[in-house]
């Protein structure tokens, strides 16, 4: 495995590796959540025609001049015209016709007066009345709402880039997009390794224990926003593990691997890959030291143009710390995202720990609190450090604090960077 690489060769070994995947057409509402590949312009006008603001009258501005509550001018209702009408009734001098909120204003008409401004107010039957009177005089264009006012049919509604969220797959219907180009999830298979694991629930015996990689990178994988694929266990024979991998490998963008990565005798993973696209390394991390990746070789030994393998080491908590540290970002970045995979703040230590020499130490920690300066108090998430074995309290992190490879202990009111993770 040679020599020590650094956590940030490694990481841009994998972001060489992870650029945007190929873009797909999707109905929009499919689309939530992703990001585009192509800008989405405006089908049509918005509004599409002029249309009411307020429930009310359509009426003509002149046959209501001088109206007032002292002197109200009678208009003769001649139409009455809800939301979603194709109406478009005429209207002479001194008629008017009821409107909904929405509908679409007569040609005639250049002004909306709301109920409120008529001696009726909103004392308002089913029917429409025969005759109103104005008490208000409105202003031009009052309570209309334009055809185009908030875009125009070829106006930019979503540049490439931006994410689909709620608002934006909103303001794309409306604008008449009914499809979008966008950047798919990362479809993603994980691979737990070892003859010792068993699946949850199955009676221990010695030297078995229970599989908690599997769920444990099957919820990171979807809480960063990924397809999880398929979840897979396979034990430490390597004829085996690669028919599997293969078969996993038609399918996915992203295959995961737990175990096996290290210089033992039974090491299945690294001794099935090394031949086949994949690198292993020496990370200078404490936890998750032993890493591979690469993209793994066709099994017609044609070129690496298989999905990218993570070969993340076989104990949880450095299964967790590789994922945040080299997994996320590559799904981030497959997904089109830019920017950091973690929010950074400024953590202050509340207890210290003893750190490794010579490798930055990136160790599961609590936050307990923030400082009128937004500094996150922070302590170990269990008595026992950052031990790779120790799952149990690992549901107690919420932040990874990151100690220097120089530093031989974090002391007491140290600042670090923190990571904030999902809980």
């Amino acid at each position: 495995m040679g020599e020590l690489v650094s956590l940030e060769t490694h990481l841009a070994s994998v972001l060489r590796e992870s650029g945007p995947l190929a873009p797909v057409t999707v109905p929009i509402e499919q689309g939530l959540g992703l990001r585009l590949a192509a800008d989405i312009v405006a089908v049509h006008a918005l509004p599409t025609v002029d249309n009411s603001a307020m429930d009310g009258y359509a009426v003509r501005r002149a046959s209501v001049a001088g109206a007032s509550p002292a002197a109200p001018v009678r208009l003769r209702v001649v139409a009455d015209i809800p939301a979603g009408s194709g109406d478009d009734p005429a209207l002479r001098d001194g008629e008017c016709a009821r409107i909904m909120t929405g509908a679409p204003v007569p040609s005639d008409a250049d002004a909306i007066v709301p109920f409120e401004a008529t001696t009726l107010g909103t004392d308002i039957a089913t029917a429409a009345p025969e005759a109103i009177d104005v008490t208000n005089e409105p202003r031009p264009a009052a309570h209309i709402r334009r055809r185009g006012e908030d875009i125009e049919p070829g106006e930019l509604v979503l540049p490439a880039g931006a994410r689909l969220g709620a608002r934006a797959v909103a303001a794309a219907i409306a604008a008449g997009a009914t499809t979008a180009v966008v950047v798919p999830r990362p479809r993603v298979a994980v691979v737990s390794t070892g003859d010792e694991l068993l699946p949850a629930g199955a009676p221990l015996t010695r030297g078995r224990i229970p599989d908690s990689n599997s769920p444990l990178l099957a919820g990171l994988v979807t809480e960063a926003g990924a397809e999880l694929a398929r979840v897979e266990r396979a034990g430490d024979e390597p004829g085996p593990f690669i028919d599997a991998l293969y078969a996993l490998a038609r399918d996915v963008d992203v295959v995961i691997t737990t175990g096996g990565v290290s210089v033992g005798a039974f090491d299945v993973v690294r001794i099935a890959l090394e031949e086949r696209g994949v690198e292993f390394h020496k990370v200078a991390m404490q936890p998750g030291k032993p890493q591979g990746f690469g993209r793994l070789a066709r099994s017609d030994g044609e070129g690496r143009s298989g999905p990218l393998m993570f070969c993340l080491p076989g104990n949880p908590v450095s299964v967790f710390v590789s994922f945040e540290a080299f997994v996320r970002p590559a799904l981030r970045a497959l997904a089109g995202e830019v920017g950091p995979a973690h929010i950074e703040r400024v953590g202050i230590a509340s207890e210290g720990w003893r750190c490794p020499p010579g490798r930055l130490q990136l160790m599961p920690v609590r936050t307990l609190g923030v400082d009128g300066n937004g500094r996150s108090a922070i302590a170990p998430a269990t008595a026992g450090g950052s031990g790779s074995h120790l799952v149990a309290r690992l549901a107690r992190a919420d932040a990874l604090a990151i100690a220097p490879a120089d530093a031989a202990d974090v002391r007491v009111g140290d600042e670090l960077t923190i990571w904030e993770v999902l809980p």
